[in-house]
């Protein structure tokens, strides 16, 4: 084939069909897609083989991989389907959105699979606020330990359980440590200090030393050999930025590139260079331990750059008694995305955290970075957050920027499970606002995203095709598939651990997700899995009676209806890791 030739063959077997499939796919492979690959077949076949063509053809439509047009009145043209992204938001599922109808700018109904995580702040803790959040869709209550003392963040964490009392709904906690950061010193008299373009800066590598308007201590004692000369350093979120002329074995000697103010204690950013800073400071462990005793269900991990710092991690929680807390590593500079396939290995979840990332690397490259982040925890099946500056406008604004709103549909359309809100929650005027729109966005773009290229992407990239899928993957994988074909209302998981409602997550199916668990802080741990509703009960014993008390339940809220079907995934044990039961059933 060469480059721009499209597959245009007339065939009349089924043989013929899958011969021609190959080619078309072979096309894709060469780079031909500039032309549709195409072929076309008679419709005039003999009865036998007409039979037995339209019925491959039909099973390779209803995996979405091809879509066909009448040529004339014998010919009909076969085209494979090329798709962009792995949520199916591909240029035939765009070409199928009109607003030509007056209901097409009505609001959308119903549920919305993707999750909600909100950041507790002055403007948010009283129980009355963090009433109205989870109200408004917050799954996940955030508290930044970058911020606050332990008898602030126990408040908190009380206020939001005595809200969850008297709403009687579901919210997980999760504590983002402050991390290991590199900071500046001390300024005389305590106020900023005029930088200007062109001057010389020095960087002291002691932090105690009080600063001027020509030089400054950091804390990073290091800083001297993990720069050279022609280094970048960016301060305060990048808004100054110099670069290394000069070094000794203690400072660095910087030309400033743009005016600006110099703080005390604001943070340094080193883009490119490798640092061996500690996973875990002082000051984390100790929040850690905190946090442990409070009950958090999930830890917000800062500045991962290696897997072996969420095994770290992982021993300090189990000495502090919180094996069971899931550990979520925040992405957020050069070393981090260059060994993200073993961190994403040894944790639980990834955040794709754009703040510091977009300081640490080239600024046009966090969206490609957040496109490989996202499809990799999917393919992983593991909860993957999208987070920083999302709805920042709204911080003062009571409406978003379009950029903003496009940025939240976007994340949706790339796979994202949650997406959060950080200073609009916690500091913003408009904070029930915030997360009311945040809910809207992403209910408006689910309405467009085509499921079903995701579950094939997801079955192609599932792993290598040489080794054997485990049990419960490959029961979550058919549920999701058996939910497609027969156009299923709900999935109802009966799970212990949670991990059977993870893998039916990874599939990505249309309908919800039911997960039924007796231990709370499972349900919990679902809250950040997109499409799933977890439901807690008060024991899995008696497989006939829990899947009856769930099919009611979810009929009394209204996701399922008398003659609907509902796929049942569970084990005939109830025990963990014992998930080998697929059922079919009928609400009466």
């Amino acid at each position: 084939a060469t480059r721009n030739t499209a597959a245009m063959i007339r065939i009349n077997s089924s043989a013929g069909i899958c011969l021609a499939l190959l080619a078309t796919y072979a096309l894709v492979v060469c780079h031909a897609a500039l032309a549709s690959p195409s072929m076309q077949i008679r419709r005039s076949f003999s009865s036998p083989l007409r039979t037995q063509t339209w019925e491959s053809l039909r099973r390779a439509q209803l995996a979405k991989e091809i879509f066909t047009t009448d040529v004339d009145s014998e010919n009909t043209q076969v085209c494979l389907r090329i798709r962009g992204g792995s949520s199916g938001t591909g240029m035939e599922t765009n070409l199928g959105i009109s607003f030509k109808e007056k209901s097409a700018f009505d609001a959308a109904r119903g549920a919305v699979h993707t999750k909600f995580i909100c950041t507790l702040g002055p403007k948010t803790q009283s129980v009355e606020m963090i009433s109205k959040l989870i109200e408004a869709g917050m799954n996940v209550a955030r508290m930044n330990f970058s911020h606050g003392d332990h008898k602030y963040h126990a408040q908190t964490i009380a206020n939001v359980r005595e809200a969850l009392k008297q709403s009687k709904r579901m919210c997980a906690l999760a504590l983002d440590t402050k991390g290991p950061e590199i900071r500046t010193g001390k300024i005389q008299g305590g106020g900023d200090v005029e930088l200007v373009a062109g001057q010389e800066f020095t960087l002291v590598n002691d932090f105690e030393h009080v600063g001027d308007s020509k030089t400054i201590g950091q804390s990073y004692p290091k800083l001297s050999e993990v720069l050279e000369v022609g280094s970048e350093v960016l301060i305060d979120d990048g808004l100054i930025s110099m670069t290394v002329v000069s070094k000794t074995p203690t400072s660095v000697t910087c030309k400033v590139a743009n005016n600006g103010l110099l703080g005390q204690n604001k943070g340094i950013n080193l883009p490119g260079a490798v640092v061996d800073l500690p996973a875990l400071t002082e000051r984390d462990k100790t929040d850690l331990a905190f946090g442990c005793e409070q009950g958090v269900d999930f830890i917000f991990a800062s500045f991962i750059r290696q897997g072996e710092q969420v095994r770290e991690i992982r021993r300090h929680l189990e000495a502090c008694g919180g094996g069971h807390v899931r550990v979520i590593s925040k992405i957020e500079n050069q070393e981090g995305l260059q060994n993200f396939d073993e961190i994403l290995a040894e944790s639980d979840g990834i955040m794709v955290a754009r703040g510091d990332m977009g300081v640490e690397i080239p600024v046009e490259k966090v969206a490609i970075a957040q496109k490989m982040i996202i499809s990799k925890c999917n393919v992983a099946g593991k909860p993957v957050v999208t987070a920083t500056q999302m709805l920042e406008s709204m911080i003062v604004n009571p409406r978003p920027t379009r950029a903003e709103t496009t940025d939240v549909a976007n994340a949706v359309f790339d796979g994202t499970d949650c997406v959060m809100l950080s200073g609009e929650t916690a500091k913003g005027k408009y904070p029930i606002l915030a997360i009311e729109t945040m809910v809207r966005i992403c209910r408006e773009a689910e309405k467009v995203v085509d499921y079903t290229p995701s579950y094939v992407a997801m079955r192609r990239h599932g792993g290598d095709v040489t080794s054997l899928m485990s049990v419960d993957e490959a029961i979550a994988s058919s549920a999701v598939k058996t939910a497609f074909d027969l156009r299923a209302k709900l999935i109802l998981c009966l799970t212990m651990s949670g991990r059977t409602a993870r893998l039916i997550c990874k599939y990505r199916p249309v309908a919800p997700i039911l997960c039924a668990t007796a231990d709370e802080q499972t349900a919990r741990h679902c809250m950040v899995l997109r499409g799933c509703y977890p439901m807690v009960m008060g024991s899995l014993m008696g497989l006939a009676s829990v899947i009856s008390r769930c099919v009611a339940t979810a009929k009394v809220n209204g996701l399922v209806h008398s003659g609907d079907v509902v796929v049942v995934v569970s084990g005939v044990k109830e025990v963990t890791g014992a998930t080998n039961d697929l059922r079919v059933l009928k609400v009466e």
